[in-house]
């Protein structure tokens, strides 16, 4: 799985919030600026920054939940505690003002629609071929009368139905891109 390089921020969203407080916190600052220049353990960083390790603890776990910094190493202690190195995220924070749902987010919404919509053609054709087949027999009196006068023929073939599952699918798509358009225009009022 790739890596982001970046958090995007909506300035609705919770975690607008939760970056805020972390990016004013000074400890977190102080964490963060430490960082730029090497890995450390919260030991590490309690001792550099003169800051008690409880402190250290505290602000790097709000610092993990905003994705600002890693901890992808760690060592066992001599006492056998698993110690974590942390590392700063190579992020851009980007903040956006509205909402970023965009058109791929609109896409994925109307999946399971036309999911719905290809499953029901798919059963349409279905039934629609189990109906002709306990039709046959008047398949055959058609084709006997067809036979016989091509006037009728020619009646025949231009009153003859299309294929209801492409007028079903036609429908369904048009019903969706009505959806996603009034959806659109709502959301930009």
């Amino acid at each position: 799985m790739a890596k982001e390089s970046f958090v995007l921020v909506s300035l609705s969203e919770d975690k607008a919030r939760k970056l805020a407080k972390v990016l004013n916190n000074s400890s977190c600052r102080k964490i963060l600026e430490h960082l730029t220049s090497k890995e450390a353990t919260e030991t590490e960083l309690s001792k550099e920054l003169s800051i008690p390790i409880s402190t250290a603890h505290y602000n790097i776990k709000h610092l993990l939940d905003a994705g600002l910094v890693l901890a992808d190493e760690f060592h066992y202690s001599a006492k056998g505690k698993e110690v974590n190195h942390y590392k700063l995220a190579s992020k851009y924070i980007i903040i956006a003002p509205k909402s970023t749902f965009g058109i791929k987010e609109r896409l994925k919404s109307a999946l399971p629609a036309a999911l719905i919509v290809g499953a029901s053609a798919f059963a349409v054709q279905l039934f629609r071929g189990s109906a002709a087949s306990f039709g046959s027999a008047g398949v055959a009196q058609k084709e006997a009368m067809l036979a016989s006068a091509p006037a009728a023929q020619t009646i025949m073939q231009t009153s003859a139905p299309s294929n209801p599952l492409w007028w079903f699918l036609a429908g369904a798509l048009i019903a969706i891109l009505v959806y996603l358009a009034s959806d659109w225009i709502k959301s930009r009022n």
